[in-house]
């Protein structure tokens, strides 16, 4: 999956010169938290966002530095907080040059950026052209579509069976003496296991396996330390 096949192609834009409090009504009223901004020669020029709205001087949020902190970061800077803090236009308060992606960067590649740029969204790009965004919202919608379940004509329960061995094989965590069952696409997992976390993954592994209707967990808990043996928790249910 690609930037393409995800983005919001009908883009809200704003200038660089509009007002700050359009850029507000915008976003309140279109339920928007970033626009790009557009510049009169048809560029992207920046981003604004809800965060550029956060230390405003009108609502008393301006950023208060210590007397020695400010020294340090000189007048420059409090030049620049100034601005942003008091300007009447996008311009003063938008990020400028933005990340970009274009049209055909995989999905991982989306995620990746946005989690190591800290950025909730990214304008998407054909050449020096804005023809899409994409938000976190985006990715949500693209983890709902790919979640539906699929219909798979090779999953009975052999081949579910096989499908899970064959990929707890490759984890680095996979239970001792792991074993599994199937019964009408209902999987039962056994085995030992010496952290909790470990019993999550496999479920979780499990769950992902096309064909798969339910997951029960039969496997059991050893204290590496002590030898403390705890049995599973939906078997102790069970036996009550």
């Amino acid at each position: 999956m690609r930037a393409h096949q995800i983005m919001s192609r009908d883009v809200i834009t704003i200038s660089p010169h509009a007002s700050i409090m359009d850029a507000a009504n915008i976003m309140l009223r279109c339920h928007l938290s970033g626009l790009p901004v557009m510049g009169e020669d048809g560029m992207l020029k920046g981003i604004v966002s809800e965060g550029d709205f956060l230390r405003r001087g009108e609502i008393g949020t301006g950023r208060r530095r210590p007397g020695w902190l400010q020294f340090f970061a000189g007048p420059g800077r409090a030049a620049i907080d100034f601005v942003h803090e008091r300007g009447r236009h996008v311009e003063d308060v938008m990020t400028p040059d933005p990340i970009t992606v274009d049209e055909q960067t995989p999905l991982d590649e989306l995620v990746r950026i946005m989690e190591k740029k800290g950025v909730k969204r990214l304008p998407v790009m054909s050449g020096k052209m804005l023809v899409g965004i994409i938000t976190r919202a985006s990715i949500l919608q693209a983890v709902a579509s790919l979640a539906e379940e699929i219909p798979n004509p090779t999953a009975d329960d052999q081949h579910i069976r096989d499908r899970i061995l064959r990929q707890i094989q490759d984890t680095d965590w996979r239970p001792a003496g792991f074993q599994v069952t199937v019964r009408n696409g209902v999987v039962h997992l056994h085995g030992v296991i010496f952290d909790d976390s470990t019993r999550k993954a496999a479920i979780v592994l499990a769950e992902n396996t096309a064909g798969v209707k339910a997951v029960h967990d039969h496997l059991c808990f050893v204290d590496t330390y002590s030898g403390y043996y705890v049995e599973p928790p939906e078997d102790v249910g069970a036996a009550r």
